[in-house]
């Protein structure tokens, strides 16, 4: 044990922080793992039209003929109930899931960055007032708060955002308010205000950078649970509607035919796993290698 620690030492020796971390992330296979599953699912998603045995099946093609058809050579993951070729509706189910992340992230995050820092900065009335509605919201059960906004409004992509990120904001909220209340009494922020800097300066330039190690590793989190969240509203029928191919709209219309015809919801429901499993695989690999809680 002694020679193999004394090997790891000789290997690290001389490297920078960065140089580091990326030494003990290539050193965690599970990191690497999910690192290729969200590059498969990333690319899957993007070149979709190109990858897709049957892109015609993204849409309301029918084709009698084929339905039900058991996994083959023709069908890799089979077809559904109407003749559409499981597999290629998978790959362009990853495009709504992705897209799904991409719009409920790029909101919730820099809003609950934003309040988290105003939070944790300024303290007092400022503080109570933020912190206690975060806690509200989080009181709140994320399924059936999102249940009852996706009934309210017509189920399709955009609202199913709508409903995950009036959720998912708070969690980084408290994240970034722990951090920068961990941080107030540090040199470099008293340093920055005797030299006058200005609050927005101190907020964006002085506390926010040592933060972003943990945005990224609950982002890449995150990203897992909102294809599971968005999959899950799907599945309850309150989600996006066929004939758009949704994993989770896949899976329910699936579990009909279950267990004869399994493959049309047992393909997508592996489909979803695979993805979740990459993120967060890739999350917790991100949190070794930086050296955060989150």
């Amino acid at each position: 044990m002694s020679g193999a620690n004394e090997v790891i030492g000789n290997a690290t020796r001389g490297l920078t922080s960065r140089q580091m971390a990326m030494y003990r992330f290539t050193r965690n296979p599970a990191a690497l793992f999910g690192a290729i599953i969200v590059i498969c699912v990333i690319v899957a998603a993007v070149f979709a039209p190109l990858l897709a045995p049957s892109p015609e099946s993204a849409g309301s093609m029918v084709d009698f003929r084929n339905r039900h058809q058991a996994p083959s050579w023709d069908h890799l993951m089979g077809t559904d109930n109407v003749g559409r070729d499981v597999f290629s509706r998978v790959l362009f189910g990853y495009r709504v899931s992705l897209g799904l992340v991409v719009g409920v992230l790029g909101v919730a995050v820099p809003f609950g960055v934003v309040l988290g820092l105003v939070a944790g900065y300024f303290g007092g009335w400022t503080e109570t007032i933020i912190m206690r509605f975060t806690d509200v919201m989080l009181a709140l059960p994320p399924l059936a708060m999102a249940l009852a906004i996706t009934a309210v409004l017509s189920p399709n992509l955009v609202n199913a955002m709508i409903a995950i990120t009036l959720l998912w904001w708070t969690w980084h909220t408290r994240l970034i308010y722990r951090i920068v209340k961990g941080q107030m009494n540090e040199d470099y922020v008293e340093a920055a205000k005797l030299a006058g800097a200005s609050h927005v300066h101190i907020l964006f330039r002085e506390l926010l950078p040592n933060c972003i190690s943990a945005i990224a590793v609950k982002v890449s989190l995150d990203a897992g649970f909102v294809i599971l969240f968005g999959a899950s509203l799907s599945f309850l029928g309150l989600g996006i509607r066929p004939p758009t191919p949704d994993l989770g709209t896949m899976v329910a219309t699936g579990s009909e035919y279950m267990p004869e015809m399994w493959w049309q919801a047992v393909m997508p429901g592996l489909a979803i796993l695979f993805a979740t499993l990459g993120f967060n695989l890739l999350g917790d690999g991100l949190r070794d290698m930086m050296d955060v809680e989150v």
